[in-house]
């Protein structure tokens, strides 16, 4: 069913789902919805941001996310400029507000962020006149991976009230989990996490999600299973013993997936480890939307992009969480 008309999008920046309003989320995933079928026509470009500059600054590796954006500004006709900490003056002690000012000087319109720093988006959107979109900063918030999920899902299931979503896997170090959790409990949905209590720390209730260390007493329960990765590059130690240990009791397997809903929809944000977090027949199967998730990605940050470069600049957002940690990133 559709919705009534949103309000008109007015804000310069994206920076995460937590300050959002439920309106706003939607109007993203209406915006997403007119340019979804760019990619099927045989002239995939259209001319909605000629003359503006994208620059993807990214100082923490990227495939599907960096390529997506890059890709959703040429089909929107902007000129693309791709930064690569290893060759930049950042390793020669340029702190990251001077780097995103000397290349703001050059006449760029939106940065596109990726920085191990939570708040690091935010810090550079309050010293910028150009548009900002964080594409993930440290463990806080991942934004259009929520909204691209959140896609999905509207597209599969066509609501979120009343629907149940299990997020499983690495919640405690995962940005992709808290911009989910936010999106969802304000668009309606109910939210588990689920895993070991190393990686799933009884606190998430606080967020208003149901947390569980039992995949299997969730599962029959669930309209929605999204499966995260274990991000050992987060993690100081291993909080498991063993590869094996957490495939056998979290992991979504075949024979794991009889006691699920026949109609559950299996999502997961990539990259998968295949027979670690999920089977390779269930991350093939019929009930998997991995690959929808990749193709909504595209229409999502096209709509991103084009909201933030007509949005209007509001005051300096209030201070995040580790906003402090960011100040002196390199």
């Amino acid at each position: 069913m559709k919705e009534a008309p949103r309000a008109a999008w007015t804000r310069r920046d994206l920076l995460g789902l937590r300050d959002l309003s439920a309106e706003e989320i939607l109007s993203i995933l209406d915006a997403a919805e007119g340019f979804a079928d760019i990619s099927t026509r045989s002239v995939r470009k259209v001319p909605t941001l000629r003359g503006r500059v994208v620059v993807n600054l990214f100082f923490e590796p990227s495939t599907r996310t960096r390529l997506s954006f890059s890709l959703a500004a040429q089909r929107l006709s902007a000129d693309v400029l791709d930064f690569t900490q290893s060759s930049s003056s950042t390793k020669k002690g340029e702190t990251l507000i001077d780097t995103a000012k000397n290349i703001e000087a050059m006449g760029v319109d939106v940065f596109v962020v990726r920085h191990s720093a939570p708040g690091a988006a935010a810090i550079l959107s309050r010293n910028l006149k150009a548009a900002v979109v964080n594409a993930g900063d440290g463990a806080h918030e991942h934004p259009t991976q929520a909204l691209l999920d959140l896609y999905t899902i509207r597209q599969k299931l066509g609501r979120f009230a009343g629907l149940h979503v299990a997020i499983v896997g690495d919640i405690g170090h995962s940005r992709v989990a808290r911009s989910n959790i936010w999106g969802l409990l304000k668009l309606g949905a109910k939210v588990t996490v689920v895993g070991p209590p190393t990686l799933v720390p009884g606190r998430f209730a606080e967020l208003g999600v149901e947390v569980s260390h039992d995949l299997d007493a969730v599962l029959p329960h669930v309209d929605v299973l999204n499966m995260l990765r274990i991000q050992r590059e987060r993690q100081g130690t291993l909080n498991f013993p063993s590869s094996e240990e957490y495939t056998r009791l979290f992991g979504l397997t075949g024979e794991r997936m009889q006691r699920a809903k026949p109609e559950v929809v299996v999502m997961h944000p990539g990259p998968i480890n295949r027979g670690v977090e999920i089977a390779p027949e269930v991350a093939d199967g019929p009930n998997s939307v991995i690959l929808d998730q990749v193709a909504a990605g595209l229409a999502v940050r096209m709509a991103v992009l084009f909201l933030v470069s007509t949005g209007t600049r509001r005051d300096p957002p209030a201070a995040l969480p580790g906003m402090a940690q960011a100040q002196e990133a390199r």
